[in-house]
């Protein structure tokens, strides 16, 4: 129960993380676009040619703020629980995502918007409750994690390279999935560097690669993420990445951290329908209007270098 409080409470400030970032980075790209011959990293990801501009910018920085503080309840949660549980709570951020944005906006949200909700709570909920769905925390395999770590880059390493180039309504997909995939990777690594911290001490963490290879997982996703917020769609990114994120979690909790696969037709059963509402779920949120009130312009980065 701790875990699902502390995981319910990161995905709330990650909501609001997204929000001010999302509004930033797009505001950003479009102020600052490219030279007509740009080429290699400007093409790739364009919101890097933005990053002294955001470093400066206030809306940004209070969102990177609530981002830093949603890790720090992340990875309480993943202390108590496991990876698969917490990252599939994070789902929940569209939820918040929508009150937010329906409290700035001063409007109730809409039929649509509030049967995607219920969907996902649903789903959340069949997933925490029926017994042998939701994996429970294992003993870590730290060669497996490793391995999972190395495939993930050079996977993420193939979607950005296919992304390069495109049209920004194609482009935000690969890139919000490659994202996702690194923050899934991220959650792994974040629990076990948690568990070295409060089991071996500030000395042995700071020499073992768990801690690094995260440094380095978190600042790839964070650029995938902006870079998917400015120059894409924000609905295609947002389901994406949503989706991508736990399930990618689920299948590392189960590989690399010995945990149950269900076995029985019931858990089968429940894990499918989970799947299956909170996919419903996250589609329809990721195409509210309430929920992407800003979406980027038909004339951006990505369009103009495609």
């Amino acid at each position: 129960m701790v875990s699902v409080v502390l995981g319910l409470l990161s995905a709330l400030l990650f909501a609001a993380s997204a929000a001010l970032q999302q509004h930033a980075a797009h505001m950003a790209v479009n102020a600052d676009p490219p030279p007509p011959a740009a080429t290699g990293v400007a093409t790739a990801l364009p919101v890097l040619r933005t990053a002294r501009r955001l470093g400066r910018d206030r809306v940004w920085l209070w969102g990177t703020a609530a981002n830093v503080g949603g890790s720090l309840v992340q990875a309480a949660a993943l202390y108590f629980g496991s990876v698969a549980v917490v990252q599939v709570l994070l789902v929940s951020q569209l939820i918040f995502t929508l009150w937010l944005a329906a409290l700035w906006d001063h409007r109730r949200p809409r039929l649509l918007e509030l049967g995607s909700a219920a969907a996902i709570c649903a789903g959340i909920a069949i997933f925490i409750s029926v017994p042998g769905t939701a994996p429970h925390a294992g003993v870590v395999n730290r060669e497996r994690v490793l391995v999972a770590t190395v495939c993930a880059g050079a996977f993420v390493g193939l979607l950005v390279l296919s992304a390069a180039g495109r049209h920004h309504a194609v482009r935000a997909v690969p890139i919000a999935i490659g994202a996702g995939v690194f923050f899934a990777i991220s959650a792994a690594l974040l629990k076990i560097t948690t568990d070295d911290l409060f089991h071996n001490g500030v000395a042995a963490t700071a020499t073992d690669w768990p801690g690094y290879l995260l440094a380095a997982a978190n600042v790839s996703g964070f650029i995938l993420e902006q870079d998917a917020f400015a120059t894409g769609s924000l609905s295609l990114a947002v389901t994406a990445m949503t989706i991508t994120n736990p399930v990618a979690s689920y299948f590392i909790g189960v590989l690399a951290f010995n945990a149950h696969f269900p076995s029985s037709a019931g858990g089968l059963a429940a894990l499918a329908g989970a799947a299956a509402l909170v996919v419903v779920g996250v589609t329809g949120l990721a195409h509210s209007p309430t929920v992407v009130r800003h979406k980027p312009a038909t004339a951006t980065v990505g369009s103009a270098t495609a």
